[in-house]
């Protein structure tokens, strides 16, 4: 087969050629897009799942959508090391400069407003006079700069969304990896979403994250269960898998047989990043169309050999000596489970997994909080663990 015509996308947060199995997504997000934009009562979006089911994509993907309707909209990723000032701001900003409102002076008094919200970031005078917040109007004090990020974040949104309803359109914030907000930023964007939810302004936060992403909201804040729509994200069906697969073959002139299908949904498990990968690998390598159960076969060991350095093996290096025994423990742990034991995420409990090392549960909380604040691990329920990645589990074993 042609590499040059290779129509498969494993990229990271890269969109594949057929976004298969996310079509009740966006046509959820088109109603929630039209009833903010008629000032109807809507909740903010929460997408959940494992790394590798195309939260990003997704993201992404509803983020173009409001665009299309000519919403402003701005986008950040949050880091475990960042407070939300300012790529909130940035996003901001360019959700102001994308609603084009016919004032020009109420959109400079706005980003006067913003401008005066990012710079109160920086305590330090001799820092705040160094960094650029890049945005032109000079900063408006009085209103969202009082140094409370929860206050500050209030007024701001608040005004945006006076703003947005001036246009008759709205402003969506598009939040990725939003489990790793500190926590007063997340308490902060909780109190905002609810305040701008009961003046029916329309601004919407759509976020996205790990599995445990709703019990960092909660945590926050009671109210968050009922401040949010929670979506999780998952693996693709066979037939949606199938479709990711077939339909940009397609476009190619190439098809798949049915046992081709079969054995790459087994190989997958049906994740949108492994569908690509297999895909792309076996593409490459398989001599002509149709692609057969064999080519997948002879493909299978370059795909897993490349996931084994760029998805899996980038986050194990990540991890300290101390923390891959506990990952590996994790791997061995859930292994021997027997099947009525396990859940649909994998995971185990800690005190198998201290078990398993022969430790006491206590002594291992360092390597277990610092695997989870690296993002390799997570905590749905108090006492349990999973791998944020699936299949890491059998990559550990296959390593060993």
């Amino acid at each position: 087969m042609d590499p040059i015509r290779n129509p498969y996308a494993p990229g990271a947060g890269q969109r594949p050629p057929e976004l298969a199995g996310r079509d009740e997504q966006l046509r959820a997000f088109d109603v929630v897009l039209e009833r903010v934009a008629h000032h109807r009562p809507e909740r903010s979006l929460v997408l959940t799942g494992l790394r590798g089911v195309g939260k990003t994509v997704l993201l992404n993907a509803l983020r173009s959508q409001a665009v299309r309707r000519g919403w402003g909209t701005g986008k950040l990723e949050a880091r475990p090391d960042q407070r939300l000032r300012r790529p909130l701001a940035g996003a901001l900003h360019q959700a102001v400069r994308e609603l084009g409102h016919p004032q020009q002076d109420e959109s400079d008094h706005l980003l006067g407003v913003l401008r005066a919200f990012a710079e109160r970031d920086a305590a330090d005078a001799k820092l705040r006079d160094r960094w650029s917040s890049g945005i032109d109007a000079p900063a408006v004090r009085g209103r969202a700069d009082s140094g409370d990020i929860e206050i500050d974040l209030v007024e701001l949104l608040s005004d945006l969304g006076g703003l947005a309803a001036d246009t008759g359109k709205g402003v969506a914030v598009f939040v990725d990896e939003m489990q790793d907000l500190g926590p007063d930023d997340v308490s902060a964007l909780c109190a905002a979403c609810h305040e701008i939810g009961q003046v029916g302004l329309p601004v919407i936060v759509v976020g996205a994250g790990l599995p445990h992403l709703p019990a960092v909201l909660s945590a926050s804040k009671s109210y968050s269960e009922r401040l949010f729509s929670y979506q999780r994200i998952d693996r693709l069906t066979r037939e949606e898998a199938d479709r990711a697969l077939t339909a940009p073959a397609q476009s190619e002139d190439a098809t798949y047989d049915d046992d081709a299908l079969a054995a790459l949904y087994d190989a997958t498990g049906g994740y949108p990043y492994f569908v690509q990968a297999y895909g792309k690998t076996v593409w490459d390598l398989a001599p002509r169309s149709p692609i057969t159960a064999a080519d997948v076969a002879v493909a299978a060991p370059e795909a897993e050999r490349e996931l084994a350095v760029g998805f899996f093996g980038s986050r194990y290096e990540r991890a300290t000596p101390g923390e891959r025994d506990y990952l590996r423990a994790m791997a061995d742990a859930a292994s021997v489970l027997p099947d009525e034991a396990t859940d649909p995420v994998g995971s185990v409990a800690t005190a198998d997994v201290a078990a398993h090392l022969g430790k006491k549960p206590q002594s291992l909380s360092p390597a277990r909080d610092a695997l989870l604040k690296k993002g390799l691990i997570y905590s749905g329920e108090r006492g349990r663990i999973a791998f944020t990645v699936p299949h890491f589990g059998r990559y550990l074993r296959q390593q060993a």
